[in-house]
């Protein structure tokens, strides 16, 4: 009997010991200054954070964007914004400041795919983007890829832009509903007024498109769908002042 108890003991010991051995092997393992090496990773989101927690960066699949009851920061983000793969962007502030998403799929009569790369302004939507659609529909494709510069409402922030968005999108009737996003954004609390676009139009328009202050067309330099080089200049009331070839 006495035996057996001495071997209990020793064996208790021993497993004691191993235990506390594997636990400081691991403990210091991980203490190395050393990056650690991966091959290949599969994971379905990363989260790029700085000491104190805030999220700099996030690297998503469709399933993990952020939206709907989401807060990334401790703050709201947009609630009814499509879940799509790519990344986002935080300041140090822990503001989203811009972001790359893309998607594209098979519909019953074609197919609708899009890119984007956006930049905001401070505690604002985006100013600069790069932007490219493909829609297929039947025998028809309509291809647009660009670069836009915007200018943006400086009176209102992320959050107050997307409580006025929710109000309007509350609004059941669409003429109503559309008669309520053109008073705010009348008032410059809402929408983009676009500045410089380069790129491909919807229409087959290659070139440089400007527009003035409150978004109207003032100049475009460009090759359109039959070969043919234009320069064309508007007066504020949207009439051709100058253009080459006459």
């Amino acid at each position: 009997m006495k035996k057996t108890n001495r071997e209990l003991v020793i064996l208790r010991t021993f497993t004691a010991s191993t235990v506390v051995i594997m636990a400081i092997f691991l403990l210091f393992s991980f203490k190395t200054n050393q990056n650690k090496k991966f091959g290949t990773i599969d994971v379905e989101r990363i989260n790029i954070v700085e000491g104190d927690g805030t999220i700099k960066m996030i690297i998503t699949n469709v399933e993990q964007f952020p939206n709907g009851t989401n807060t990334v920061n401790n703050r709201e983000v947009t609630k009814d914004r499509k879940k799509r793969s790519g990344m986002l962007y935080f300041n140090e502030d822990g503001i989203e400041c811009g972001g790359f998403i893309y998607d594209g799929t098979k519909k019953e009569n074609g197919h609708s795919s899009g890119l984007s790369l956006t930049y905001d302004q401070y505690d604002g939507d985006q100013v600069m983007q790069l932007l490219t659609t493909d829609v297929g529909k039947g025998d028809e494709r309509r291809v647009s890829s660009a670069l836009t510069f915007n200018d943006r409402t400086a009176n209102v922030s992320q959050q107050e832009t997307t409580k006025i968005m929710e109000e309007i999108n509350s609004i059941a009737d669409r003429k109503l509903r559309k008669q309520k996003y053109k008073e705010y954004a009348d008032q410059g609390l809402i929408g983009a007024t676009p500045r410089i676009m380069l790129g491909k139009t919807g229409s087959e328009n290659n070139g440089l498109f400007l527009f003035g202050k409150n978004g109207e067309t003032k100049a475009m330099f460009y090759v359109d769908k039959n070969n043919n080089v234009k320069l064309e200049v508007y007066d504020d009331q949207g009439k051709i002042t100058n253009a080459w070839p006459e």
